[in-house]
């Protein structure tokens, strides 16, 4: 048995086959009017112990890392279905966020930013944030190359685009791009969509759904 596995067998013990609210709600009542030694005898017999808080913080830890999966395999499995027989990769940024690197993936004919956040429709104000910064990124790169942005469902995202959020508020949390946009546009565009409207052909918004098989799957209800 694995290190996780053993981790999870733990965890999952403690919910005694119940899911963790009435499990919760169950050692609530059970421990009213308790006292010290009562309690810890009860808590013995219901197998609540300090293994059960190590392996869920150990798992908390490893699920912070999730989302740098994701993005790293994400990448890896779609790199045989986006790349042209003859086009070769000059780098790769797999980690999730600021790597040093200017994009997630350079090669000899495009520079592309990809996206594997779920959206879920309503006020989504950190994806959007995110979304567009890449998008500001890629229409400012000087090199003569494609420029695509990956994401999964593209529905979402362009609403977003299209919409007429202020872009002082999007880039609110983040003055150096907010800085470097007002010095590139001045005050020529105030709102998200007449920016995208301006420099949608220049780049790419591509569905991974349409492209890499497994995306489908994911995304089948």
């Amino acid at each position: 048995m694995s290190k996780i596995e053993k981790l999870l067998e733990l965890v999952e013990a403690f919910s005694s086959g119940k899911d963790l609210s009435s499990r919760i709600g169950d050692l609530e009542a059970k421990l009213a009017s308790k006292d010290r030694a009562e309690v810890k005898n009860l808590l013995a017999n219901e197998g609540v112990n300090e293994s059960t808080l190590l392996s869920a913080v150990a798992i908390k830890e490893l699920a912070g890392q999730i989302n740098v999966l994701i993005h790293a395999v994400g990448i890896l499995v779609s790199l045989p279905y986006i790349l042209e027989p003859e086009e070769k990769i000059q780098s790769l940024s797999l980690g999730a966020g600021n790597t040093g690197r200017e994009f997630d993936l350079e090669t000899d004919q495009r520079v592309a930013e990809f996206k594997f956040i779920t959206w879920r429709g309503g006020s989504e104000s950190i994806r959007q944030n995110s979304l567009f910064i890449d998008l500001f990124s890629l229409v400012e790169h000087e090199a003569h190359r494609q420029r695509y942005l990956y994401v999964v469902g593209k529905e979402e995202p362009m609403r977003f685009l299209m919409h007429r959020r202020s872009i002082s508020s999007v880039l609110s949390k983040n003055r150096a791009v907010w800085e470097e946009f007002r010095s590139k546009h001045g005050e020529k565009h105030s709102v998200v969509s007449e920016y995208y409207n301006a420099v949608r052909h220049l780049v790419r918004i591509v569905d991974l759904k349409d492209v890499v098989p497994v995306f489908t799957k994911l995304c089948e209800p």
